[in-house]
């Protein structure tokens, strides 16, 4: 027979350990990420971050490269490492073409339970990989579903990364996801200071689903310029350098919101 207190002491060790893995994945909502600017996201009012997740894909990466290039935009790819080191080429297209690489993970997987050995690991090969294809040290990490656990805080610490996530996203990876309700669904939130979420795969997504944030980035794009925003990578998305750090708001540094037409998905 188990006596209680070492029963008690389990249970709290239990409890705790359960707590620190899954406690930072509040995060994920809304409400908790506006609390949270930097991490959220939020940077220089007067511009907007554009991000891209999944990749790099070979089916679509041509693409995201035209369009982007046709519109004179860079961007910000959140890559995964075990893809990048399938497609070396794209991530180094990606660079040449002026677009900032960032981890996301080395596989797309959910954190059901503590890892912190292989979270640690994981995202140390992402970043080698990163590296050596695109030439400099990633600066940013958006883990896989936004979800931040305690061991993947951890990790990126540890690999000198800083998680952002995001402040508006278009739901591009559902099966019945169009250009015109990506821009709805981003129409609803987006303000300048902004993080755009968007997908350049569908690995993880509705099939042909990319086509659909591939289909809304001019009118994404012409929206923001419309609005006097900027658009670009994270690099150029804080007035301090990289640090994201939202600047005091001040004289003309209201967000703007940006005016997306669409109707609403279904």
């Amino acid at each position: 027979m188990v006596s209680g207190r070492p029963l008690r002491g389990a249970l709290c060790l239990t409890a705790g350990l359960a707590a620190w893995h899954i406690g930072p994945a509040a995060t994920w909502l809304p409400g908790v990420r506006a609390a949270l600017p930097a991490l959220g996201g939020a940077g220089d009012p007067r511009h907007v971050a554009l991000t891209f997740d999944d990749g790099p894909d070979p089916r679509s990466a041509r693409d995201f490269l035209r369009t982007l290039e046709r519109l004179d935009v860079h961007a910000t790819f959140f890559l995964l490492g075990s893809r990048l080191h399938r497609h070396p080429g794209i991530g180094r297209a990606l660079m040449e073409h002026g677009h900032e690489l960032a981890v996301h993970g080395w596989e797309h997987e959910r954190p059901w339970l503590p890892r912190l050995r292989r979270d640690i690991r994981d995202v140390a090969r992402a970043v080698e990989t990163v590296h050596r294809v695109g030439g400099r040290r990633p600066l940013w990490y958006r883990p896989p579903y936004g979800i931040l656990t305690g061991g993947r805080w951890e990790a990126a610490r540890r690999s000198g990364l800083r998680p952002v996530l995001w402040t508006a996203w278009g739901r591009d990876w559902t099966p019945w996801a169009r250009p015109d309700t990506v821009l709805a669904e981003l129409g609803a939130s987006l303000r300048g200071g902004g993080t755009v979420l968007l997908h350049d795969s569908d690995r993880m997504s509705a099939e042909g689903s990319w086509r659909a944030a591939l289909g809304a980035l001019p009118d994404l794009v012409a929206a923001c310029r419309a609005a006097g925003l900027t658009v670009g990578p994270l690099a150029e998305h804080g007035r301090a350098g990289p640090s994201l750090r939202p600047p005091s708001p001040g004289r003309g540094d209201a967000a703007r919101p940006v005016q997306l037409r669409g109707p609403a998905p279904r």
